[in-house]
């Protein structure tokens, strides 16, 4: 079985919808048997490397509420992540464009390294506040991976893996993907969103077990996710 997993890394469902899945294959019988493949999205292809605000007062402008009225939105995703085994802090989060990141995350791919950079890129926006949008910070990120330096310094330096991010971002528009965590299983079942655990496990053994061809079928409804204009936390 193939699960095709949309998502951005500045997107915190993603990575709550991350932990549901794994937990998930962890109890399905097949799990040796199941490929993830990560692909990209951009929730902001034009946000800036360097934003000069915090998460809060950015999200404060977005949504036209107070700084204390932002603070407050956040913590009922804090509390979601809490339950899944993360420890997110939004006041430490630095807002950045994450194509290099993305562009990266294809070389992985290539190095048979994706799954652990992703976490680990995941890891280092959520929990540990690192800026994804500077090279030294994904450099480290990308070794610690167990991705050569010079080689992810390479990528960096050049336009290389757009063409395959942005091919990523089409294919899920073309297959209306409108917000991430978007999970497609063997091309033609669909969850949205960070679902609850049970949705996923069901999606699994319904997919596992059906024989038949089909259209893509959105088998977990609507959940928590993040879109290009808003993101429901």
């Amino acid at each position: 079985m193939k699960i095709e997993v949309w998502s951005d890394y500045v997107c915190p469902f993603c990575y709550i919808g991350k932990r549901k899945l794994e937990k998930a294959l962890e109890s399905f019988e097949h799990r040796d048997q199941v490929e993830v493949v990560y692909r990209s999205f951009q929730l902001d292809p034009n946000a800036p490397l360097n934003a000069s605000e915090d998460m809060y007062t950015t999200l404060a402008k977005k949504y036209g509420m107070s700084y204390e009225q932002a603070v407050q939105m956040t913590e009922g995703v804090v509390q979601q992540a809490k339950e899944v085994g993360l420890d997110y802090d939004f006041s430490k989060m630095k807002r950045t464009n994450t194509m290099d990141a993305h562009r990266i995350s294809h070389f992985a791919m290539e190095q048979g390294k994706d799954k652990e950079l992703t976490e680990l890129l995941l890891k280092a926006y959520f929990i540990e506040g690192k800026h994804l949008g500077e090279h030294e910070e994904l450099l480290a990120i990308a070794a610690e991976a167990g991705l050569d330096r010079d080689e992810v310094k390479s990528v960096l330096e050049s336009d290389r893996y757009a063409d395959a991010v942005n091919a990523d971002i089409q294919t899920a528009s073309q297959i209306g993907v409108t917000g991430v965590p978007f999970f497609v299983l063997e091309s033609k079942y669909a969850i949205s969103g960070a679902q609850p655990d049970e949705v996923f496990a069901g999606a699994l053994k319904q997919v596992w077990d059906e024989t038949n061809k089909s259209p893509l079928v959105n088998v977990g409804g609507q959940g928590n996710a993040c879109t290009d204009d808003s993101c429901d936390i």
